[in-house]
């Protein structure tokens, strides 16, 4: 590992799953534009998946044949819950640099490790196979997301010392959260002397439009600043931060990320404070911790659109918001699943990195809405 390693690394990076829209597939022209403007602004960190729905192909086009390769680091990962074999897994790595024409990667992560998941990265060899690749140049640096407890994350940082880094989800509002961990898992990493990034550092958006006590207090403060400043810059204030991940999804929020984060200023010792208070308001708040990744969607039979519905319980629980949520439900469900016809196989909670009991939400949901 170079010794600049997590030092020159500028404190935004590119998440790639919520790429811009464009119908049913990812607005090209506008994600270049968006690439650009990253670029200008002296950022560099790209981060998508195997997983993430055109993302990888996306990044060839925007980026990868648009710029030199010594101009930006790429960052993308390998999902062992999708591959039937072992051989079928390792392919994973090999249509990654297909897809993306990369050359090799600056970062490759084993991806989405949790509880019931952590076994297979080992029967399969893929820590290993990540370090042979590592070892032939296809990749710079070897690390995992993780979505699990502090005495895994412990314990695999303890068999595996060889990793570089270790992606985490960190957010101020989930800092104390016992399902989450996040507070927890960064000092276990940091204890180990690993770098980290950040992913979900606005939880899945949410953090961008938070409580309206927590609007407020923010506003009181610096009414110009968006609300996800506040989450981001919170992150990014930690010590032994790589990068903080901001899944962008159009040049407004591009922009706004830029405004803040190309000169980046660490939260004062007030502002931690006013973060504090927030934590404190969120801590008792009754919505359900969905970040929208949509992994519980992929295998639901009754084709229920899981996270939209706990977007529009989320208004009725957090906000009071009565008839939006029942408008968003029934948008939400025009055409597919409702919460109601869930049949409780529970293949939703075997993938969701939150935890969140979805079966009891989901009645709860139909109950409420």
């Amino acid at each position: 590992m170079s010794q600049s390693f997590g030092k020159e690394t500028p404190k935004l990076g590119f998440g790639l799953m919520r790429l811009p829209k464009k119908l049913t597939g990812i607005d090209v022209e506008q994600f270049k534009e968006m690439t650009d403007l990253f670029l200008e602004a002296g950022f560099t960190y790209f981060d998508t998946a195997y997983v993430y729905l055109g993302s990888e192909a996306a990044v060839r086009k925007a980026l990868v044949e648009r710029h030199p390769r010594e101009s930006f680091t790429l960052a993308t990962k390998l999902f062992a819950m999708l591959a039937p074999t072992e051989k079928a897994a390792k392919k994973q790595f090999y249509t990654s640099l297909e897809r993306t024409g990369a050359g090799y990667f600056d970062y490759y992560l084993l991806h989405s490790i949790m509880e019931n998941n952590y076994q297979k990265y080992e029967r399969f060899h893929l820590w290993d196979f990540a370090a042979e690749q590592k070892a032939k140049g296809l990749i710079k640096h070897v690390g995992f997301s993780f979505h699990a407890g502090p005495e895994l994350l412990d314990q695999l940082l303890t068999e595996h010392p060889e990793v570089d880094f270790v992606q985490l989800q960190i957010n101020y509002a989930d800092w104390e959260n016992r399902t989450v961990h996040s507070r927890a898992n960064y000092e276990v990493a940091r204890r180990h002397g690993k770098y980290i990034t950040v992913m979900e550092p606005v939880k899945g958006g949410n953090l961008a439009n938070p409580p309206a006590e927590v609007k407020k207090l923010f506003s009181a403060y610096a009414s110009e600043a968006s609300y996800a400043s506040w989450a981001i810059r919170f992150v990014a204030s930690l010590d032994g931060i790589l990068t903080v991940l901001s899944g962008m999804s159009n040049l407004a929020q591009m922009k706004d990320n830029l405004s803040y984060m190309r000169d980046f200023r660490p939260l004062n010792a007030e502002e931690q404070k006013l973060i504090q208070q927030a934590q404190r308001i969120i801590g008792h708040s009754a919505a359900v911790p969905c970040t929208a990744c949509r992994y519980c969607t992929e295998g639901c039979p009754q084709n229920i659109p899981i996270p939209d519905i706990f977007s529009a319980l989320n208004k009725r629980l957090a906000n009071g918001q009565f008839e939006e949520a029942s408008a968003d439900y029934a948008a939400a469900t025009a055409g597919k699943g409702s919460a109601a016809d869930c049949v409780e196989c529970r293949r939703c909670e075997d993938v969701c990195p939150q935890h969140i009991k979805i079966t009891e939400k989901l009645k709860q949901a139909s109950t409420l809405l």
